[in-house]
């Protein structure tokens, strides 16, 4: 019995094959070629696509970013590699009709619209609200780090220019000295030529340092990186490395990615919101509830997240079980379209006259009106602590003449009855001969607090009762941790990352720049979003969509 034997390479066929035959209806080449197909490049800010009248034509935007998206669905993401697979790949021959661009010509494309890249990424998110993927009822959000086109030698700070001047100027002065013993040289030391020539390259040397460090002082940043000046040398699980910070948005019902940024912040403190915000407006939605780990800790950022429609589930870093923000109360007629508002200014009106806007029922966030109600006292213990009306310990923190200051930031944190208006910690004052101190609280009346003994004269004008401080009303902002939310997002979040840094090797930038990383990993989770759509809905009904 014989072997299964193919084609003679040297018969001749009278019609040559059909590439059309080669790609099966059910191949995601197809889907490629109809999403491209379908996009309008001008207005996604293409270049060249429109051809001149005069000159040589060139290539289509279409077919290079089909090349590219090709590419990076398969994980292929070098202008040269790409090049070759266009001489071979049967599916690249069906996509760009046997065209076989240069490499300079693919990579100067990439290099070229690097913010059209971005918007064909938002362009197949329309494409997935189209079709009902989405479902928008929570995003995790989270970041991860890239490794840039810059080598950590490559990369200065204030402490480290001025260790090389210090060892240079080190250098300099032994050769000088050495010299100065010239006549007393041994014979195998350098010659007077050799020393020269040393010591002006070090003094090359020092002139280019000392030009870096006049630069990071007059620009006020703390790092400068020669090759890729706008990533930045971060802690990653691995040590230091210059790196960029790419925050990801992952829709919970489908896990697609929603939104991403490129930042060089070295954490995601205070990313939140921006990146939220991002959520909204590529979604076209007005609000959104988010879940993020403890490294997106900032209370300004949250506060905000409150204030601008967006549910921020946040894992607790300092609080307990919830967290707490007081502003100030400003009394205001809500009607009832102000009320199921979503607009972010009716948002603010609704939450600082206490009352909470209908778009944030049934999640963590709560508002309360609180009054000037209870007259409770600080008591000075026999340890030298001092027990707040809720029945904190407050420690010394510092003394003020013979007074001595008593205070705990992490208990006026978490106090859900506060006895100030202010948002700093609440701290005070005892004299030597003072055992109680009179307060006037807001919250709850019916809350246990702190008693005042009946042989206690309490002098209205005390300064604790607030004098100078008007304000009888506040309000409480409460959120409360979901912890059933806090735990579904490693499995949202940590996916769509670990597929596309390892499985398909996108770990590491190839481009340079925030602009054109931002394009590259475009294309990388346009590529992940590909990949998941088909799985979900399938090829056919994605081309008939598109």
């Amino acid at each position: 019995m014989s072997y299964i034997q193919g084609q003679d390479r040297n018969q001749i066929t009278l019609l040559p094959d059909c590439i059309e035959d080669y790609i099966g209806v059910d191949n995601p080449v197809r889907v490629i070629d109809a999403f491209v197909n379908g996009l309008d490049l001008t207005e996604a800010g293409f270049g060249k696509s429109t051809p001149k009248e005069t000159s040589r034509p060139p290539y289509d935007p279409k077919d290079l970013l089909k090349l590219y998206v090709y590419g990076y669905f398969n994980r292929i993401r070098t202008s040269r590699k790409l090049m070759i697979e266009c001489t071979r790949n049967v599916e690249l021959f069906f996509l760009l009709g046997k065209l076989t661009p240069d490499f300079r010509t693919i990579a100067d494309f990439r290099k070229d619209n690097a913010k059209a890249l971005k918007n064909v990424f938002h362009a197949f998110v329309k494409l997935c609200i189209k079709l009902g993927l989405y479902q928008k009822e929570l995003f995790a959000v989270d970041g991860s780090k890239f490794r840039a086109v810059n080598s950590k030698d490559n990369t200065y700070n204030v402490e480290i220019l001025e260790k090389k001047l210090k060892r240079i100027d080190e250098h300099i002065k032994e050769f000088l000295s050495q010299m100065d013993q010239e006549d007393q040289a041994e014979p195998d030391a350098l010659t007077p030529e050799q020393v020269k020539a040393a010591i002006q390259e070090l003094t090359l040397r020092r002139e280019t340092y000392q030009g870096y460090l006049k630069e990071l002082i007059e620009s006020g940043e703390t790092q400068i990186l020669l090759t890729d000046p706008e990533a930045r040398r971060m802690h990653s699980k691995d040590g230091f490395h210059c790196c960029y910070n790419v925050q990801t948005a992952i829709d919970k019902g489908s896990h697609l990615i929603a939104e991403y940024q490129v930042t060089n912040h070295n954490t995601d403190q205070g990313l939140l919101e921006e990146i939220a915000e991002g959520i909204k407006k590529s979604l076209d939605i007005e609000t959104v509830e988010v879940v993020a780990d403890k490294g997106y800790e900032s209370r300004e950022d949250i506060l905000n997240c409150v204030m601008n429609g967006i549910v921020p589930n946040v894992a607790m870093k300092y609080d307990k079980v919830e967290r707490l923000f007081n502003i100030p109360y400003e009394e205001s007629e809500i009607t009832e379209d102000i009320l199921n508002s979503t607009r972010p200014e009716d948002i603010q009106m609704c939450i600082k006259a206490g009352v909470l806007p209908s778009c944030y029922e049934n999640t963590a966030i709560e508002v309360e009106v609180q009054e000037k109600s209870s007259l409770s006292c600080f008591t000075l213990n026999d340890d030298g602590t001092v027990t707040c009306p809720m029945g904190q310990i407050l420690s010394k923190t510092k003394m003020r003449g013979k007074n001595t200051i008593y205070g705990n930031k992490d208990a006026c944190r978490q106090c859900p009855n506060r006895c100030t208006s202010g948002t700093n910690p609440k701290t005070v004052s005892f004299s030597p001969n003072t055992k109680y101190v009179p307060v006037k609280m807001y919250g709850n009346p019916k809350c246990k607090l702190n008693p005042i003994p009946e042989d206690i004269p309490v002098n209205p004008f005390n300064h604790t009762l607030d004098k100078k401080d008007s304000i009888s009303k506040k309000v409480v902002i409460r959120i409360k941790e979901d912890t059933q939310k806090i735990k579904e997002r490693m499995c949202l979040s940590e996916h769509p990352f670990g597929t596309v840094k390892w499985y398909n090797g996108a770990h590491y930038l190839l481009c340079k720049g925030k602009e054109k990383a931002t394009a590259e990993l475009g294309l990388s989770f346009l590529a992940y979003n590909l990949k998941r759509a088909i799985n979900m809905v399938g090829i056919e009904k994605l081309i008939k969509a598109m």
